[in-house]
């Protein structure tokens, strides 16, 4: 005979041990993922209380990161996890998302590959898709904005001259450095991103914004094709 399974309600809990009542005392950064988490889901259900779900949610996606990337339709098939609740969990993460992301674009000043390749890393090195983006910067060499031009699969991003460009005159940019990742997490450039960066740089050269440089992101490393001779 299976003993029985006693779960305990948040409401229940010890008021020093609530998720909620320890971030209004400790502050958020004393919560783990799980009881951040749980906060924002608010309840649970008749069978688990939001710490379990929270619990259930971060280990089957693998973390916040890949919580992140989880669509709705991933989301609701969870007992408790209706409409409501995906639209809370995901307005809260991209709110963090995009708190992170203004922290980082305080129009810093590339000097060098490094700079640059520093900007995109954290978020570039995990995509699971060939992701071609381009940092649009001014006269100044300061970042006006990140664009991503195109979304391709496992192994490659088809990029045309137009939407690079119009993204870049949309933001009055003086000129562009190309960023894509290799999912495989070799920066290795292909002959077709060489074929490429070369199509975009005459393309530039004709409008007037200059293709400065073009990183390839790989797992925590990346090439830069100017320091490597490539353009």
């Amino acid at each position: 005979m299976e003993s029985p399974v006693y779960r305990v309600a948040i409401k229940d809990m010890p008021v020093p041990l609530r998720p909620r009542e320890r971030l209004l005392q400790e502050g958020p950064e004393a919560l783990s993922d799980i009881e951040l988490l749980a906060i924002m889901l608010r309840t649970g259900h008749a069978a688990a209380s939001a710490v379990e779900l929270a619990t259930a949610l971060l280990g089957h996606f693998g973390g916040i990161k890949q919580l992140l990337d989880a669509s709705a339709e991933e989301l609701i098939v969870f007992k408790g996890v209706g409409p409501a609740k995906v639209a809370q969990i995901r307005a809260a993460l991209e709110l963090g998302r995009r708190v992170a992301m203004a922290t980082t674009w305080d129009r810093p000043c590339i000097k060098s590959p490094e700079n640059a390749a520093a900007l995109v890393m954290e978020e570039m090195r995990h995509l699971d898709r060939e992701h071609f983006c381009a940092l649009l910067l001014n006269v100044k060499n300061q970042v006006l904005a990140r664009e991503t031009i195109s979304v391709g699969t496992l192994n490659s991003s088809a990029i045309h001259p137009r939407e690079l460009f119009k993204a870049a005159i949309r933001r009055s940019a003086a000129g562009v450095i190309l960023v894509h990742n290799h999912p495989s997490g070799d920066p290795t450039p292909s002959r077709q991103d060489i074929e490429v960066t070369k199509r975009l740089i005459e393309a530039g050269n004709i409008i007037g914004i200059e293709v400065l440089d073009h990183l390839v992101i790989g797992d925590n490393k990346f090439v830069s094709f100017k320091a490597k001779g490539l353009m």
